[in-house]
């Protein structure tokens, strides 16, 4: 019999301090006027003092560990994905992994703001393969710990969060198909470039502020907007599927103008697009799992509903998924 991943819960948490962008034109030369017009964002929530991205992990695991029934020891493997770990080594993964009080094997899936869709990859084929039969995937960042807060291009786009989704076996299909792809002859145009093995930090990269985010925007836009429409419909078409099953497009929470972009080349219209980004900003790994939770609890979404879920980010790296959706909505019981 074959074997398919269910999406079987799904949660979402975010950190309580929030940043509204009349709090950045007190920090840098911007106002809310120009970050509303270019990029859809209103304010963005930023961790507190201490608290690290496996916290923020965990919170949003455990809503979904709680949502699906799902026993901590039943969890086979967990995947975690970021841009923003706690630290290089030991991976973020294994720390939210204790915090759960989990046991299965735990890793991170770093592919930038794709990272949730590559996990979400691993995690379903990990049990198409029967080497898993419960996987649990979350995107989580505490990214405005590596945003320069004097450089108003990117300090104006970032917040922290984290969203998280069970996976389990079943015999009918949830994930139906997924499409991964890189560039790395793009990958200067989003970079930390201080901070690892081929820069570490010293006193010049320090004064350079190369510990924080850098980012060439009209390259990436530009990437965006041509790999978003292009992997979405590989995936569709991989499933047997159109643009016009779709209840849902779930894309990445960049910027408003690459979405509204993509919504114009894939024909689709914004009734089904779901865009969070105002009130979140862009949260990375953590930005579709977090629209997912939040379209679950606000009950627009039903068992059948035929979702895309479409990411890009640094690497260059991008990625799409198109999932038949399975949970009842919470006015149902689940």
């Amino acid at each position: 019999m074959q074997r398919f991943a269910q999406i079987v819960g799904v949660g979402g948490f975010l950190p309580d301090r929030i940043m509204t962008n009349q709090d950045l034109e007190r920090l840098v030369d911007t106002s809310d006027e120009w970050i509303r017009t270019r990029t859809g964002i209103r304010e963005r929530r930023i961790v507190a003092e201490g608290e690290t991205t496996s916290d923020l992990a965990a919170r949003a695991a455990e809503v979904a560990l709680l949502r699906s029934g799902v026993a901590p020891d039943d969890v086979d493997l967990l995947l975690l994905g970021t841009t923003s770990p706690d630290h290089l080594m030991p991976s973020t993964a294994c720390r939210t992994q204790t915090k759960l009080g989990l046991t299965c094997p735990a890793v991170d899936i770093m592919a930038a703001c794709t990272s949730f869709i590559y996990a979400l990859h691993h995690g379903a084929a990990a049990i198409e393969s029967g080497r898993a039969d419960t996987v649990l995937v979350i995107g989580a960042e505490a990214l405005t710990r590596l945003i320069d807060f004097t450089d108003r291009t990117t300090c104006v786009l970032f917040g922290d969060g984290a969203g998280a989704v069970v996976l389990r076996a079943a015999d009918s299909p949830g994930v139906r198909a997924i499409v991964l792809g890189a560039d790395g002859t793009g990958s200067d145009h989003l970079i930390v470039p201080a901070g690892g093995a081929a820069r570490p930090i010293d006193h010049d990269a320090l004064d350079a502020h190369d510990q924080f985010l850098k980012m060439n925007g009209s390259e990436v836009f530009k990437f965006a907007v041509r790999v978003i429409p292009r992997a979405t419909l590989e995936a569709l078409d991989a499933s047997g599927y159109t643009v016009d099953d779709l209840a849902w497009l779930v894309p990445h929470q960049a910027n408003e103008r690459i979405i509204a972009t993509v919504e114009e080349r894939l024909g689709i219209d914004d009734e089904r697009v779901y865009l969070n980004l105002a009130n979140t900003g862009n949260t990375s790994a953590a930005s579709i799992p977090l629209a997912l939770d939040d379209l679950y609890t606000s009950q627009r979404l039903g068992p059948g509903d035929l979702i895309a879920l479409v990411g890009f980010g640094a690497g260059l790296t991008w990625g799409a998924a198109v999932v038949t959706w399975t949970i009842t909505s919470p006015e149902e019981g689940a």
